[in-house]
């Protein structure tokens, strides 16, 4: 393994995403742009991103610790974000596209109150930073773990970069680098998935050694109960996250927004087979790992199979995978201070080009605290604890609401910060508090369950209550109004309006083709300069240039502004 090579791929592939995000530092000219592409993205380009959004270099540092240590059933786990994308296919994604808001909180200041939204955004703010700050510390790991570069002088570095294009460049930058990464994070995968069952002898000779109940769908502390709760969670999760919102919201038509999440789902069928595989095959390879060591699973077969420069590869698919997810966060956090917290309330006659400004430097300084966090990681029980920890404890409270708030005229703003801040209690209680008084303990199908359980309970006790009142929310009946009167308004846009988002969207389309086609001749660049895996590195360029053709067929049906 050459470090030298590795580095140099790396400082490759990121420069030229680094390039991407500034090709497009002037295509955000207001909020509607820079935030939602104009609200005319196309659905495949809406569903990669979203794709990219979900997960991270945390992926395969703790989905691979349980494939490592229980098997299949880490596979198991991330099918549950397949069935949530679905139902919020069905359900969830039309609805918010329906109710014409910019972001999840421009919709709960409408529906639910500006103290209710006020409520939320520091809640969702500091949740956020929390957990896309912890992503960035699994990547830095395996990078400094590699390669030999320190792990907080690593942190730092790869954290800038991941703020430098977001900042820039707004949401077109971050879906196209979002397609850029998921081609080259699948280039990775497969690379290395054929050369793992190579190191274990074979798929005969893998499955022989596996341990008992290896190929279970429940396996471990992840009990029935668990997976249950988990797929619950996961209907609030993609279909209530605000940074996922976003990607509903800034595509043309509801029927779009329904395809964003059912290619989200089709992914999240196969691709976890992808990732889980390596890990489980390590397993059969060397068995001793124990603790936290599980979770460097997946980066030591990768530095056993793969040959200088590919091990590069798969650390900048990675980084990638953690910066799609992280920088997407920027991207609506710093959606959210600008339009709900700045232009609501500071500087409501703000001119376009202040908001941008405001935008950018938002995006820089949510980063920093991002970073912050990530050098707290180490501290703070690993990786996995804390990402389902978290998840159980926050999710269900504040995703819950306002998700039930799209289906009910009932709900008020009272009713629903009352139901947050008891489940949030309630699942404080019983993580923290309990746990550091007495020997208590909730497992993690438990966990999960009070996690989603009791918003959920909640919300279906305050609906029966005021059904059988008559009560019908006040804050309800304006919304629909609201709703009904900016529809009028979408309708009148301007000629001017609409050709330059099809404009910004043609050039992005474009940027999208030249971008893999760029990835296609790196890759078969790099199997040349180190003249092993040839053909197979050759066959994935090969089918990523094929796969450049869509991006580029889409950019031409758009005419001089308008669509062909």
């Amino acid at each position: 393994m050459s470090p030298d090579l590795d580095t140099i791929v790396i400082f490759v592939f990121s420069a030229f995403v680094l390039f991407i995000g500034l090709v497009f530092a002037r295509t955000g000219i207001n909020l509607k742009s820079f935030f939602a592409g104009g609200e005319s993205v196309p659905w495949f380009i809406g569903g990669l991103s979203l794709f990219m959004s979900f997960f991270s270099a945390g992926t395969f540092v703790a989905w691979g610790s349980i494939a490592y240590k229980y098997g299949w059933v880490a596979i198991t786990i991330q099918w549950t974000m397949c069935i949530g994308a679905l139902i919020s296919g069905v359900y969830l994604a039309p609805l918010w596209k329906s109710t014409g808001n910019l972001t999840a909180a421009e919709f709960i200041r409408e529906r639910l109150g500006p103290h209710v939204q006020k409520t939320y955004i520091y809640i969702f703010m500091l949740v956020s930073l929390f957990i896309k700050g912890t992503v960035l510390y699994p990547v830095a790991k395996l990078v400094s773990a590699s390669l030999g570069y320190p792990l907080m002088p690593s942190t730092v570095v790869l954290g800038l970069f991941m703020i430098a294009y977001t900042a820039v460049g707004g949401l077109w930058a971050v879906m196209v680098t979002d397609i850029l990464q998921f081609v080259i994070l699948t280039a990775a995968v497969l690379i290395i998935l054929p050369l793992s069952f190579d190191a274990a002898g074979g798929l005969e000779r893998f499955q022989a050694n596996a341990p008992t109940g290896f190929f279970e769908l429940i396996n471990g502390e992840f009990t029935l109960g668990f997976i249950i709760a988990f797929t619950l969670y996961h209907i609030f999760y993609i279909g209530g996250n605000w940074t996922f919102v976003q990607r509903y919201t800034s595509v043309k038509d509801n029927r779009s927004a329904s395809k964003v999440a059912y290619l989200f789902a089709g992914l999240y069928l196969i691709s976890p087979v992808l990732w889980m595989l390596p890990p489980m095959i390590y397993k059969t390879i060397n068995p001793a790992l124990t603790g936290l060591d599980t979770e460097n699973a997946y980066l030591m077969i990768c530095q056993l199979v793969l040959p200088s420069g590919l091990l590069g590869l798969m650390l900048t698919g990675m980084y990638f995978s953690t910066s799609a997810s992280a920088n997407t966060t920027l991207n609506v956090v710093s959606a959210v201070f600008t339009n709900d917290i700045y232009k609501g309330r500071i500087n409501p006659g703000a001119s376009d080009r202040r908001l941008m400004r405001v935008a950018r430097w938002s995006s820089w300084l949510i980063g920093l605290g991002m970073i912050v966090i990530a050098l707290t990681v180490p501290y703070i029980g690993g990786l996995v604890n804390v990402t389902i920890s978290v998840g159980a404890i926050t999710g269900g409270p504040i995703l819950a609401p306002p998700l039930w708030a799209l289906f009910s005229k009932r709900l008020s703003g009272k009713a629903t910060l009352i139901i947050t801040y008891i489940s949030l209690a309630i699942n404080l209680v019983f993580k923290i508090i309990l746990p550091f008084f007495i020997d208590f303990g909730l497992t993690r199908g438990e966990e999960m369950l009070v996690g989603v359980g009791v918003p959920l309970m909640l919300l279906i006790a305050n609906e029966i209550r005021t059904y059988y009142a008559g009560y019908i929310s006040p804050r309800y009946l304006e919304f629909r109004t609201l709703k009904s009167s900016r529809k009028v308004q979408q309708d009148n846009l301007t000629e001017e309006e609409i050709r330059q988002s099809l404009q910004q969207n043609k050039f992005g389309l474009k940027i999208t083709a030249f971008a893999l086609a760029f990835t296609a001749f790196l890759l078969l660049l790099l199997g040349l300069i180190t003249g092993e895996n040839l053909d197979l590195l050759g066959a994935i360029a090969a089918l990523i240039f094929i796969l450049a053709w869509i991006p580029w067929r889409a950019s031409a049906k758009i005419v001089g502004g308008a669509l062909n």
